[in-house]
């Protein structure tokens, strides 16, 4: 039941921040949400690199995009910074594409599997910490998303 649980709530959340996504015309994504806070391609981007990052964390292969690093994880939004419509469309797909392999390597695993470390944590800290396995990362990053679908509310449409 916990499996069912954690996959249900994980593909609620990325089909809530797709819908999310999908309600912004080009010229919003180019927006800051707020004065001085970041813009919608910002954190389509961000989520994106995150979730790029999860695989190789959770196992599940190497990752598809590490080229977004330097401008959605290390670097703060630059609204100065143009963006293309086709970056836009890209990281829609992008987007798509690395929660797609994420989930259904989520769908493969076992209760044993789910509980195992990831690979950020050592053996010896997992032995002295054992909640931080997948299970917990996996939860930790759809909580990520919500925090994120949050500060959209703020654009003003």
């Amino acid at each position: 039941m916990f499996i069912e649980t954690i996959l249900h709530h994980w593909e609620q959340t990325i089909k809530r921040a797709t819908a999310a996504f999908d309600q912004y015309d080009d010229e919003e994504y180019l927006k800051q949400i707020l004065p001085g806070k970041n813009r919608v391609i910002y954190l389509l981007g961000h989520l994106t690199a995150v979730h790029d990052r999860m695989l190789p964390l959770l196992g599940l292969g190497e990752r598809k995009f590490p080229h977004l690093d330097a401008t959605y994880i290390t670097s703060p939004d630059n609204p100065d910074l143009a963006a293309e419509t086709s970056e836009i469309a890209t990281l829609k797909k992008q987007w798509i594409e690395v929660n797609e392999a994420l989930t259904n390597g989520l769908r493969q695993w076992t209760a044993e599997e789910w509980l195992q470390r990831h690979t950020a944590v050592s053996e010896a800290d997992f032995a002295k910490e054992p909640h931080r396995n997948r299970f917990g990362l996996v939860i930790n990053r759809a909580a990520h998303v919500s925090y994120h679908l949050g500060q959209l509310v703020w654009l003003k449409k």
